[in-house]
């Protein structure tokens, strides 16, 4: 999600901008070796079990989307747990190179990264080899935020009003998509680019409302008791109830190397089990992986995405072909994919351990 120490919106915003980045510039994918090493995050080793011989732990890489946050708290959990080296792999976390974390998974560079719906999409209908092999969480926790004394509780609402955002196509056509959806017209939507800018101060000063994740910065104005009216995508539509974020690999990694890939996911859905299961357990593992992170707010996102990792399905991680195929329809209606995507290629269950 963001650098949480700075403001929270104020990164959501950079992470947008570099989302937009990504889906409007795919062709660094394409450069296949050029993805770029990254920087490994914060973070322990992990705890070596006692007993354990044999061969050296294979090497693998995990790049994230952004600065660590409780989207990621079961990598750090599975790395500080021990459960990576059970499976025998040593595993490295490391922050997104400048062509994202997809480019360096296409090009080799790293074995696994967080990664979107969207972008998984855009890239697969570019040729890009990238699969996406879990849901993090199981349903969309983004939805349309603005200060509840604005009282902008329907997408009918949002007219005559301003929008803050980082003008990505995608963005653009949620936000009309949902005015549809309430027979609103998203043409009497002022829109303004706030780049950078803090959601909280920009609500005060410049805009009306804004796209967030809840589990974040709808978590932070709890906090700081200010109560938010929050206009749901998923509520909307199911085509709008899309995995963000998922776990990738490449095509390559899963055929050279499926066993390896197997591994990972053992020791990561245990990773996500335990902060289902002990969310202030894990959220102080991430802490100490991050200690940068406000404390508060770590805790208090913890306990709210705990229980939404898995949420209504089988096993943590599981994705529905339904979800794929209904976001693709709705990205390719709307001119945000070049052709048809193939879900059947661009995702898989196949290397999720039995849930319980």
């Amino acid at each position: 999600m963001f650098s949480i120490a700075a403001s929270g919106e104020e990164e959501k915003m950079n992470l947008g901008k570099w989302k937009y980045a990504v889906l409007t510039g795919l062709a660094i994918f394409s450069l296949a070796g050029c993805g770029g090493q990254g920087q490994e995050a914060a973070g322990d080793q992990g705890h070596v079990p006692e007993g354990q011989s044999g061969a050296a732990p294979a090497q693998i890489k995990i790049a994230l989307d952004w600065s660590p946050n409780t989207n990621h708290t079961g990598l750090y959990v599975a790395k500080d747990q021990g459960y990576y080296q059970q499976e025998g792999l040593n595993a490295e976390i490391v922050q997104p190179g400048a062509g994202g974390a997809e480019a360096m998974v296409a090009s080799g560079d790293v074995d696994f990264a967080v990664s979107y719906q969207e972008v998984v999409s855009q890239a697969r209908t570019q040729g890009v080899p990238i699969v996406s092999i879990a849901a993090v969480i199981q349903h969309n926790t983004s939805g349309f935020a603005s200060p509840a004394f604005k009282n902008i509780k329907t997408p009918k609402d949002f007219e005559g009003k301003t929008y803050g955002g980082y003008g990505s196509p995608t963005e653009l056509a949620l936000l009309q998509s949902v005015m549809q959806f309430d027979h609103a017209d998203a043409g009497k939507v002022k829109i303004v680019n706030t780049g950078e800018g803090d959601f909280f101060t920009s609500m005060k000063r410049d805009i009306d409302f804004a796209l967030i994740y809840y589990g974040w910065t709808g978590i932070e104005a709890e906090l700081r008791k200010e109560p938010l009216n929050i206009v749901y995508l998923n509520h909307y539509s199911d085509s709008l109830d899309f995995y963000t974020p998922v776990l990738i690999t490449s095509e390559k990694m899963i055929k050279e190397k499926p066993e390896i890939v197997k591994a990972f996911m053992a020791a990561t859905s245990k990773g996500y089990q335990y902060a289902i299961e002990k969310p202030e357990e894990a959220a102080q593992i991430l802490l100490k992986a991050a200690p940068d992170l406000d404390r508060d707010l770590v805790f208090a996102s913890q306990k709210w995405l705990s229980p939404r990792y898995q949420d209504d399905a089988p096993r943590w991680g599981e994705q529905k072909k339904s979800v794929w195929e209904n976001y693709a329809k709705w990205m390719y209606e709307h001119h945000l994919l070049e052709k048809p995507l193939d879900t059947d290629a661009a995702f898989t269950n196949e290397f999720l351990p039995d849930g319980k």
